[in-house]
């Protein structure tokens, strides 16, 4: 389950989930608990006969960029208790005889086309969760009982925004890219000659993977994010 913002707050929590969470009885607790909800369905006779209008191609030369058709309508099985709102995409592609076509079932009020773009964030979310078990290790919970394992999750989550907080705001663009693994392994475990001297300490590492400027520019950005030191009022005269 996610959260998610709409004009600029905090409405509801949200759940959004691939065919395999496409339950009746799931459906049912998410509106009982008042959560909004998308979950795609696999397509069927009935659904297309819904969308059937859509489902020729579009009159003249194909285009190269994708011919994009949204189409809301109410829609009930047997095994469902009322009816509920399915949102369907059409795409038609260049060079492709059939179109592409999908069924999200849902309770937000939002556009066709709003309703398909919070779907897909879900893709986005599996990334960040990927993500998080490859530069983090945080499926690695071998502790011998539930509440050690939720506190070692607790801390590997809280690395994760830290490093993730680091990306968003001390990488210059060029680098914003970079996944953490790769910070991990080029920018925080990367190896060092440590010279000492009397007054300093100089650390020399290769430009392989950063450059000289590339590191300066990290430095400089993480610096500027601290805080500005307190103001203290003057005693007047």
């Amino acid at each position: 389950m996610e959260g998610t913002a709409y004009n600029g707050h905090f409405e509801c929590t949200c759940f959004r989930g691939d065919a395999a969470f496409a339950n009746p009885a799931l459906y049912r607790l998410l509106e009982k608990e008042g959560y909004h909800y998308a979950i795609r369905i696999k397509a069927n006779a009935v659904l297309e006969r819904e969308i059937q209008h859509l489902l020729t191609r579009p009159v003249g030369r194909p285009s190269y960029k994708p011919k994009v058709f949204y189409h809301s309508f109410q829609y009930q099985t047997k095994s469902w208790h009322q009816p509920r709102r399915v949102v369907a995409k059409v795409e038609w592609h260049q060079g492709e005889l059939f179109p592409r076509v999908g069924f999200i079932v849902t309770n937000l009020n939002k556009r066709c086309k709003n309703v398909v773009k919070f779907y897909n964030g879900r893709g986005t979310a599996e990334q960040w969760i990927k993500e998080g078990k490859n530069a983090v290790k945080w499926k690695k919970l071998s502790c011998g009982t539930f509440k050690d394992n939720q506190t070692r999750l607790q801390l590997f989550a809280l690395a994760y925004n830290l490093a993730n907080f680091l990306r968003r705001l001390a990488l210059p663009r060029d680098v914003k890219h970079w996944s953490l693994t790769t910070l991990r392994e080029t920018l925080v475990k990367i190896g060092a000659k440590v010279t000492r001297h009397s007054k300093y300490v100089t650390f020399q590492l290769a430009e392989v993977a950063v450059t000289r400027n590339l590191f300066a520019a990290i430095l400089d950005r993480i610096e500027r994010l601290a805080l500005p030191p307190p103001v203290v009022a003057g005693c007047g005269a």
